[in-house]
């Protein structure tokens, strides 16, 4: 459309537009497509002058700027540009980055110095990092046959006296021991040489939570862990930007794990408002003071803090009070963990499509509704007055926890989504209420016809569940429901954690489908075992598109996907960027990409669907495959859900898993986080920038 569109009819004379109004305005209307067109050169001029500059150029125009300057763009981005669709746009976001280009000159005059490696990986990988130069941290004997007073000898002495020895006293440093911030000599050996340089990377992404309920031990009114689920959970460190571009990177500036004696020696650097955690108890508007806190090893529970102490575990994210002094009405907390990317819920920002037929119903201590059943039952009575229509959104502003009975029973035509606020997590925690029935978050349909017909009547109903943790129990469908979409939540496998993170009911299933008709699709979200329980004879098999997610049976020996009894679930599977942890027995599998099947795969109809670019175990019974892997396990850095690196590949990973997908990223949930094409381009510019004569390593620390 034009900005003006009477911009060229209002320059011709008034006679003219006074017959042309009045002969229905043809002229009006022809000069107001000119003026369209006039728009669109006007637009392109004032673009092509925006393309001189790396900060306002379009996304096409930064390579060739890049070119001006010398900078070269890794292989494969011209593909990458080329390439359709999201992944390819990340992709060529990732091997030519705009920061980058612009910080090209400057990085050159600044070539060879450790604060230029640390903004390389900032600005090229997206990884905080600490580069360390390992020659004057080297350490070596002297030659026993060297008599003392000898020249040789006192040489020998100068090289081989290291900048820094131990001191057994220096507890806080000992911590550091083989760390990133590690100050003591060492011997050579594992990379460390007089010549090379390390570059300590962090990928694990800090996930804030905050001012949510911690979690009461059963045993102890004065015990409390900082996951609501109960398990131990490493605090992280909220980074603090460096103050200028030639400081070196300290604990504070990069998300590490916080340690019981840095956090003692400086614990006002870890605890207040805006830092890396917080405390309330009883419902008090003011957090515990800096000076109750306590740091201790709460590994046992064996600290008895005195009075109005608070002592506070980093390692285990665990909470102590006094015994007379434990809280009485709750304890809430914020804190930072670590994930390797935005998946399952949480307070980071997430792409919602727009909705705007549909009444919002605000659920929260500062809202009219209080508990989500709540809202539910008011829509529903609503509705049936006609003042509300069938798409509803259920939408949770505050971090905390509801345990409530919830029943969504929808009749057709409905909509109901329940979604969770921007920067909130609400925890749905589903507990033993029913004695003769299943205590899960039941969603239903009404009988009655199912697709709509000739005269326009209703189609069956739609639920979304988006950024929600439900724990305790899983989600059961049934009835004619049309589709169910989970949206960056998380039903937690096992149900619920110990606190060693083991499940606590590894067999049961976190999502039940019961005589439905239910298309699922499942998108950045942690799930465990799906049970498909359906009349294989009178019914088609369900629809399940999982993308960007984890499906977690607590086990590769465990049924992930099945019907009962081990059986085949009457479902057809689409995955994509998906890392399975479990056995998949499934009718068919329609399509299945980049993914990861740590498990046995059988389906029952091999004659369709394919396979691409996965890894699938040997002995599995798939239907036919394009350029897949079976000899070369995946490794991953955890396999339990509430464990930092969680479903993350390991560094030792076999490289046909960890590039093994169709652009050269790894395969699994993490696939657009383009990992291998991040530590490429790392690495090409670490060749560019180091000092002469030297080598650099990544070493990942998490």
């Amino acid at each position: 459309m034009s900005r003006q569109p009477d911009r060229l009819f209002d320059l011709l004379p008034q006679f003219h537009r006074r017959r042309d109004a009045e002969s229905g305005g043809a002229l009006r209307a022809l000069l107001g497509v000119i003026a369209e067109q006039v728009d669109l050169v006007e637009t392109d001029l004032e673009q092509l002058y925006d393309n001189w500059f790396i900060e306002t150029c379009a996304d096409w125009a930064v390579p060739y700027l890049g070119d001006l300057v010398g900078y070269r763009a890794l292989r494969g981005y011209e593909e990458a540009v080329s390439g359709r669709g999201a992944s390819a746009r990340l992709l060529a976001a990732r091997l030519a980055p705009r920061v980058d280009v612009a910080a090209t000159v400057t990085n050159r005059r600044r070539k060879g110095t450790l604060p230029l490696l640390e903004n390389t990986a900032r600005t090229v990988a997206e990884w905080p990092a600490r580069a360390v130069e390992f020659g004057p941290l080297l350490a070596g004997s002297q030659p026993v046959r060297l008599y003392p007073g000898s020249p040789a000898r006192a040489a020998a002495r100068h090289l081989a006296s290291p900048a820094r020895t131990v001191d057994l006293r220096r507890g806080a440093e000992l911590d550091l021991v083989d760390s990133a911030f590690d100050e003591f000599a060492h011997l050579a050996g594992r990379g460390r040489t007089p010549a090379s340089v390390g570059l300590f990377a962090w990928r694990l992404k800090p996930q804030s939570i905050t001012k949510a309920p911690a979690y009461c031990i059963d045993r102890a009114r004065s015990l409390y862990t900082f996951s609501i689920l109960g398990n131990d959970t490493p605090l992280l460190t909220k980074p603090v930007p460096e103050p200028s571009p030639t400081h070196i990177a300290t604990p504070a500036n990069v998300p590490g794990f916080i340690r019981r004696r840095a956090l003692r020696d400086r614990l006002a650097d870890h605890y207040g408002p805006g830092k890396s955690f917080q405390i309330w108890r009883d419902g008090e508007d003011r957090p515990v003071p800096p000076a109750d806190i306590v740091v201790a090893d709460l590994s046992r529970w064996r600290y008895r803090p005195q009075r109005k102490q608070v002592v506070v575990d980093p390692v285990l994210g665990r909470i102590a009070f006094g015994t007379r002094t434990a809280p009485k009405r709750g304890v809430w907390v914020s804190y930072h963990h670590g994930f390797s990317d935005d998946m399952g819920g949480g307070e980071y920002p997430r792409v919602r499509p727009e909705r705007p037929g549909a009444r919002v119903y605000r659920v929260g201590p500062d809202e009219d509704e209080s508990e989500i059943m709540d809202a539910y039952r008011r829509w529903r009575r609503e509705k049936a007055s006609g003042e509300a229509p069938a798409d509803a959104v259920i939408e949770i502003t505050r971090s905390l926890a509801y345990q409530e009975q919830i029943e969504f029973v929808l009749d057709h035509g409905d909509r109901l989504e329940v979604r969770a606020a921007e920067e909130a997590r609400p925890v749905i925690r589903l507990l033993d209420w029913y004695s003769n029935r299943p205590d899960a978050l039941i969603i239903r349909a009404a009988e009655g016809d199912r697709d709509r017909d000739s005269c326009g009547r209703p189609g069956p109903p739609r639920v979304v569940l988006d950024g929600l943790l439900v724990t305790g129990r899983g989600v059961h469908v049934s009835g004619p429901v049309g589709q169910v979409v989970i949206r960056h939540s998380t039903l937690v496998p096992g149900w619920t954690l110990d606190p060693q993170c083991h499940p606590v009911q590894p067999e049961e299933p976190s999502l039940v489908l019961e005589n439905t008709t239910a298309c699922v699709q499942v998108e950045r979200s942690i799930l465990g075992t799906i049970l498909v329980q359906g009349n294989e004879v009178r019914t088609e098999p369900l629809e399940i598109h999982i993308a960007d997610s984890i499906l977690d049976a607590t086990g590769r020996d465990r049924e992930a996907l099945a019907g009962p009894d081990c059986s085949h679930a009457h479902a057809v599977l689409s995955l994509s960027n998906t890392t399975v942890i479990g056995e998949v027995h499934a009718h068919a599998i329609r399509i299945a990409e980049n993914s990861i099947f740590d498990g046995f795969v059988h389906v029952a109809r091999r004659g369709i669907g394919c396979l691409r670019f996965c890894y699938v175990p040997g002995g599995s019974r798939t239907p036919r495959r394009y350029r897949c892997e079976s000899e070369h396990r995946p490794r991953f850095t955890r396999t339990r859900y509430g464990t930092p690196g969680y479903a993350q590949l390991a560094p030792g990973c076999p490289p046909q898993i960890a590039r093994g997908a169709e652009d050269g990223a790894e395969l699994g949930a993490f696939h657009d986080l383009f990992q291998p094409q991040r530590e490429d381009n790392l690495r090409a510019r670490l060749e560019e920038f180091l000092p002469a004569g030297t080598a650099a390593g990544i070493v990942f620390v998490s």
